[in-house]
């Protein structure tokens, strides 16, 4: 396919999902893959159809395909990691999380998912190291925030888990409110 007609494929495919025609336009990139099987827009985009659809394991390997295409691209590996973590190969997302941050360093979402995992995987102390990387990045979204302070009740360490309901408190005083209610503990009183 010549580079004019692989672009107004791809745009004609981007005007059929802003229109709502999204079979259509996963046709469009079926078509493109047919002619192209290494055009990563296009595995990307069948791949984010079929996660959108509930079908993790058919995005998978088109996922693995794009990242085998563009090796640098750290998105490309924090997709494969998303979808193995969402499909339980957690080892897998793991190496797949740590490919995206080697590339990207200050890919917050990649740090976040490799919390998680390394949390799954009960490596509750490298999970608290990933996730503090997350809250250097992104320190207003509470989510790392809401995990650190799970693992801290987890290890049975109140206290540290009380000084990050606090910090929440801060900025977002519904997630800190919750985290009291789940663990009992409370900001305002000594642990």
């Amino acid at each position: 396919m010549k580079p004019f007609d692989l672009f107004i494929q791809r745009w004609r495919a981007k005007l059929l999902l802003l229109v709502g025609l999204r079979s259509e336009a996963m046709a469009v990139c079926r078509a493109i893959l047919e002619k192209m099987p290494e055009d990563v827009h296009a595995l990307n985009s069948l791949a984010y159809d079929h996660l959108q659809s509930g079908h993790p394991a058919l995005a998978l390997p088109l996922f693995e395909r794009a990242a085998q295409h563009a090796p640098g691209l750290s998105n490309s590996h924090f997709n494969v990691a998303f979808v193995n973590d969402e499909l339980g190969n957690l080892a897998q997302a793991e190496r797949e999380f740590r490919a995206a941050i080697a590339i990207e360093e200050k890919m917050d979402r990649a740090w976040y998912g490799l919390g998680l995992v390394l949390l799954k995987l009960q490596r509750h102390d490298e999970a608290l190291v990933a996730l503090l990387h997350n809250t250097k990045l992104q320190p207003m979204s509470p989510h790392a925030w809401y995990q650190m302070a799970r693992i801290h009740v987890e290890l049975k360490q109140p206290e540290e888990a009380v000084k990050l309901i606090r910090h929440l408190k801060g900025f977002e005083p519904k997630v800190a409110a919750q985290l009291e209610r789940e663990t009992g503990l409370k900001a305002g009183q000594p642990v």
